[in-house]
């Protein structure tokens, strides 16, 4: 097989980038934009040992799967892979990303509980960030290509909502008024990094964040006035300071430009404070449906001592307070902890404690101080949980460990850890909190071995 080559072939699998699957002459090839069943004619355009990487040439039979994507840029901009198939098509492809990394990569056997679908594929998140950039000496914003950092301009996403287009659309302008530069990410320059906007699902409040390489706040403070009362929506706008070279997004410097340091929203019936910094799931709605699940999985009877670890600002222990006998929380990021113990404060919870630090840290302390829960619930970032938290929760006992993770991969491994240490994996149920693209959450029911 050489690059350029052209070979008649059938997609017969999908990745869990949203790459379809063919193989030709014994190898696998990776062909994006593809759906099961197509029948095409493959470029190959990059050969490696073992597989390959190949575009379309040419469609000859299209699966019956396939769907127009509702976006103009899909095939540009790297955030969607699945608008061009039925939604009904991509639950499936991502029920069997979360068996597959279950049973090959846990080499685990549990139950398999049916993918639970949002009830809408478009127009769910709360939450967007926009790289900023300038064309044609105009400042733009939008989303990165592909594998890559060139940003395409695009201020109409179909994931986000709509007001988020009006205030972009609205906001580039008079940043430009002010006489701010994009940043220029190559040779780190320029002012403005990103625009971040977050969103009260069920209060409608509007949270507005320019990140910047240093601060614009006396070019921007002549013009406070006018974005108020043009975006009355916006209740917190705030400017985030990010002087280092990096791929993180916010900085640890926060200056407030008018109103509240945080908005507030609903989940799961309680009122929840949200600042920049806070972790917060992207889809309300679904957010909702997925600890409502995760709570059923820990199977309360009211007089249990539960652990949240990875709290954030303390929706999911918070979600679950009434049904147990206390609770601890505990989140590595300061101003997220203060959130969670607003929350709880607002929300009349007295039996709740949270805790600043690193979840394996944590709980090792908590081990020390003899505290010891009936039921651990696990929400660890992508890359899974690290060794330590993985030991110090086995040591304090629980009967039952709940886990929800946005990578199906890392939460098999980490399933596959606790087995060896004498937990099994009972069930699991995909969740799909981000429709059209390729993530997916799950949760896992963990139960101690008598």
């Amino acid at each position: 097989m050489k690059k350029n080559e052209i070979y008649q072939t059938e997609i017969t699998g999908m990745t869990t980038e949203g790459n379809g699957v063919c193989h030709i002459e014994g190898m696998a090839v990776f062909v994006p934009m593809t759906a099961i069943g197509d029948i095409l004619e493959v470029r190959i355009v990059k050969v490696l040992k073992n597989y390959a990487f190949g575009i379309i040439e040419k469609l000859i039979s299209p699966s019956e799967h396939r769907i127009s994507p509702i976006c103009p840029v899909f095939r540009q901009c790297g955030g969607c892979v699945f608008q061009h198939v039925n939604y009904q098509e991509e639950l499936r492809d991502k029920e069997n990303f979360v068996k597959d990394a279950f049973t090959r990569i846990g080499k685990l056997n549990p139950v398999f509980e049916p993918i639970l679908g949002s009830d809408t594929r478009y127009y769910y998140r709360n939450k967007a960030q926009y790289p900023v950039t300038e064309q044609n000496g105009k400042l733009v914003c939008g989303f990165y290509a592909r594998h890559s950092h060139r940003i395409i301009p695009y201020t109409e996403c179909h994931l986000q909502p709509e007001s988020f287009t009006h205030i972009l659309n609205g906001l580039l302008p008079i940043l430009e008024q002010c006489h701010i530069s994009a940043y220029d990410e190559e040779h780190h320059q320029g002012e403005l990094r990103h625009i971040y906007l977050r969103k009260g699902f069920h209060s409608g409040e509007i949270l507005l964040c320019l990140v910047t390489r240093v601060s614009i706040r006396k070019k921007i403070n002549p013009h406070l006035k006018e974005i108020q009362e043009k975006f009355p929506e916006i209740v917190s706008f705030a400017e985030s300071v990010n002087p280092q070279k990096t791929n993180v997004i916010l900085g640890n410097v926060f200056h407030l430009l008018f109103g509240k340091n945080f908005i507030t929203d609903t989940m799961c019936g309680k009122k929840i404070r949200l600042s920049p910094q806070s972790f917060y799931q992207v889809n309300t709605a679904q957010a909702e449906k997925l600890y409502t699940i995760a709570k059923e999985y820990a199977g309360f009877q009211g007089n249990e001592e539960l652990l949240d670890l990875y709290c954030g600002t303390g929706t999911i222990g918070l979600s679950m307070a009434d049904s147990v006998k206390s609770l601890i929380g505990v989140e590595i990021i300061p101003e997220a902890v203060e959130n969670a113990k607003e929350n709880a404060r607002q929300n009349h919870i007295q039996n709740a404690e949270f805790y600043c630090g690193d979840a394996g840290k944590m709980a090792d302390i908590l081990t020390q101080k003899r505290i010891t829960p009936d039921v651990v619930i696990l929400d660890p970032p992508r890359k899974g949980c690290d060794l330590l938290t993985i030991s110090s929760v086995v040591n304090m006992n629980p009967s039952r460990i709940v886990m929800i993770s946005c990578n199906p991969s890392t939460a098999a491994r980490d399933a596959a850890r606790f087995a060896e240490a004498g937990y099994t994996t009972r069930k699991v149920k995909a969740v799909d909190l981000f429709p059209s693209t390729s993530h997916v959450e799950c949760v896992v029911l963990l139960l101690r071995k008598a």
